[in-house]
């Protein structure tokens, strides 16, 4: 087998070498080289890498033999071996054969031109001083300038872990980024739900009267606007029981300021002032003045403004629960049947929650007053009846009136059909809406209003003041007694009386005193109550300014020092 690398082996003649090139390249990735037919070349000097000159050129140093060639730098450890770039031992490729694994073909294959690159012995390009120690694993690349070829550089791991490190540390922290980006819309997202609860809630507490600074107590019926401000329909109703010809009486009440309606229980023994100045109750009243003299004594006693009376007698209250379809009530009591003829009989009304009445047991539930009761147990029983009728009763103006006129009642003037309907559809759609309640006027034993008790009523739901009197009309002066002597305030009621006033019933002080006041509350009152005191012979110095009860101009408080005048 020849020995292509031999001492001698691939001298054209001229002192040079053979050329190979490149064709293709095995299934290892080397390098396939076919022989390059002999020219002549000019001789060059070329690159030993042994170090030894080897001079080529004609006319130039020669010993007169030839030298011999070293054996070729082998860079695939072959030690002298014959290179054989197809592995079969030397002997030409098979027919077909195809470096690039390609099938054979038919015909002639195109020959693979490829730029001329030096075979593994030929020297580097004198330019190029890197290592000739080629690479473990070398991977075909385009060639370069001066028919080199480049290698790819293995990946380094340590670089890929400062990638992966980089990566994961910029994922990271962009996650927590997002995580606060997050949290920050959660935290202002609650911050506005809290504000619109917050803001919320004070709206409705300042709709409903119940914010604390702004609302009025005691009822709890009071808004940001004053109380003397807020308009109000008010209506008086009084209750005729033609069996008993006892009278019951309510107010009934329509704020519209504040959007709440009321009925007022009115008791009986409340204290009114006729015409003349002399002290009456609300029942006689109701029973001798009628109802345009019993309206315009309660609205000078609560300085109210009364639209008007709705006179109810017992058939038409029978009728009205009838008409609005039967009324639920709660009652309190069980009321007997007055048609019973046996003793023991089932009552005519059960006590209960949400007891269906109709026509007559709202009739009986509404007048009844048991054995040892009070007058206000009787009145309350009334306002419920009232209330549970309005609720039944329909919210539109047009159908509320229908329903008055089918009662065919005469109604007091100047109040008609059309205005009672109207009014009553008002409060229907309050009732029916949760905003109606049913409160009592409070009085003390003898009829008459105490600062304490009646101002939250009077004030806060009637809206009630003491009103200045008409021109020429007389100065109303209330009287409460503290000397300890009853005949004492019959006294004072004929002088002052006598002087022009009006006379006012405050009832007995809790305990006696020693000195008299006349109190005034309004400037424009300070001259009066000087008159007042005049009047009664108690001194200038009794006179002072403070709290006068509703309905009254000046209050005397009479003392020991008071001495009546003797006739």
């Amino acid at each position: 087998m020849n020995n292509r690398y031999e001492a001698g082996y691939g001298d054209d003649g001229y002192g040079g070498e053979d050329q190979y090139e490149i064709v293709g390249y095995d299934d290892y990735g080397r390098p396939v080289y076919q022989q390059v037919p002999p020219r002549h070349t000019p001789q060059q000097q070329t690159y030993d890498p042994y170090g030894q000159r080897q001079d080529y050129a004609q006319g130039g140093y020669d010993t007169g033999r030839r030298q011999p060639v070293p054996p070729a730098y082998d860079p695939y450890g072959t030690q002298g071996a014959p290179y054989d770039p197809y592995g079969n031992g030397g002997q030409d490729p098979a027919p077909g054969y195809d470096p690039y694994g390609q099938a054979a073909t038919s015909g002639q294959q195109p020959r693979v031109t490829e730029r001329t690159a030096h075979i593994p012995q030929q020297p580097q390009p004198p330019e190029d001083t890197r290592s000739e120690a080629p690479p473990a694993a070398p991977e075909r690349q385009e060639a370069g300038e001066g028919g080199e070829f480049a290698f790819a550089e293995e990946p380094d791991g340590e670089s890929e872990d400062v990638i992966d490190w980089l990566k994961f540390t910029e994922n990271r922290t962009e996650r927590r980024e997002e995580a606060r980006r997050r949290a920050r819309g959660r935290i202002i997202a609650l911050g506005v739900v809290v504000a619109l609860v917050v803001a919320g809630g004070v709206g409705y507490l300042w709709y409903d009267g119940r914010l604390p600074g702004v609302s009025s107590s005691g009822a709890g019926t009071g808004t940001a606007v004053a109380a003397g401000a807020q308009k109000r329909d008010v209506i008086v109703v009084h209750l005729h029981n033609t069996g008993t010809r006892e009278t019951s009486t309510v107010l009934l009440v329509d704020n519209t300021t504040t959007q709440r309606g009321t009925t007022v229980l009115l008791p009986n023994s409340l204290a009114l002032s006729d015409d003349s100045g002399t002290t009456t109750t609300l029942a006689k009243s109701v029973d001798d003045d009628g109802s345009s003299g019993t309206r315009d004594q309660l609205d000078t006693v609560l300085g109210t403004d009364i639209q008007g009376t709705w006179r109810l007698d017992t058939p038409y209250l029978q009728n009205l629960v009838e008409l609005v379809g039967n009324i639920e009530v709660d009652t309190d009591t069980d009321v007997p049947d007055p048609d019973a003829k046996k003793k023991g009989a089932a009552p005519l009304v059960h006590q209960g929650r949400a007891q269906t009445l109709s026509g007559k047991t709202a009739v009986a539930y509404a007048t009844y007053r048991g054995p040892g009761e009070t007058e206000n147990a009787q009145l309350k029983r009334f306002g419920q009846v009232m209330q549970g009728a309005l609720r039944k009763l329909s919210s539109d103006p047009s159908a509320a009136t229908t329903t008055v006129q089918t009662l065919a009642q005469i109604l007091d003037p100047p109040l008609t059909d059309k205005d009672l309907g109207t009014f009553l559809a008002k409060l229907a759609d309050l009732a029916k809406g949760g905003k109606y309640q049913t409160v009592p006027l409070p009085v003390q034993s003898d009829g008459t209003l105490t600062a304490g008790t009646s101002d939250s009523v009077v004030k806060n739901i009637l809206g009630g003041t003491a009103k200045s009197p008409d021109a020429g009309s007389a100065v109303r002066v209330a009287v409460q007694n503290a000397t300890g002597t009853k005949a004492d305030t019959d006294k004072a009621r004929v002088t002052l009386l006598g002087g022009g006033f009006g006379f006012i019933e405050g009832g007995t002080a809790s305990g006696a005193r020693t000195a008299s006041q006349v109190v005034y509350s309004d400037a424009a009152d300070r001259q009066n109550a000087a008159e007042v005191a005049k009047t009664l012979g108690l001194p200038d110095g009794a006179v002072t300014k403070g709290a006068v009860s509703s309905g009254a101009d000046v209050l005397v408080v009479l003392g020991q020092d008071y001495r009546p005048a003797t006739s």
